[in-house]
């Protein structure tokens, strides 16, 4: 098990009201979702938990990944968090990382 926490930045434009956010989950992970205290989580395919939620004008993340998860789920799965991630944020992959760097560099 294996559990990482993010924090991505909106662009600008981007929408950051949590029923948007909420449906492009549901667009992009089938399940069931549930909400407590404005954090969406869920289950699907190689996370056992992906949980969502806004705070200080950022998306944060949290999942955990199942270590029981076979190959072809698991890239399934990242390419749906990837998609999510960009119509969520605005930012595609690349830009993220080269984001990510940049804060770390200060």
């Amino acid at each position: 098990m294996v559990i990482i926490i993010q924090e991505y930045s909106f662009k600008r434009g981007f929408s950051q009201e949590a029923s948007r956010v909420r449906s492009l989950l549901t667009k992009n992970f089938p399940a069931a979702i549930k909400e407590d205290g404005g954090k969406y989580t869920l289950s699907y395919g190689a996370f056992s938990r992906l949980t969502v939620w806004l705070d200080n004008k950022k998306l944060c993340v949290d999942t955990e990944s199942s270590r029981e998860a076979k190959d072809e789920m698991i890239l399934e799965t990242n390419k749906r968090y990837r998609v999510f991630l960009e119509e969520a944020t605005g930012y595609s992959a690349k830009e993220r990382l080269a984001k990510a760097k940049k804060e770390v560099q200060g």
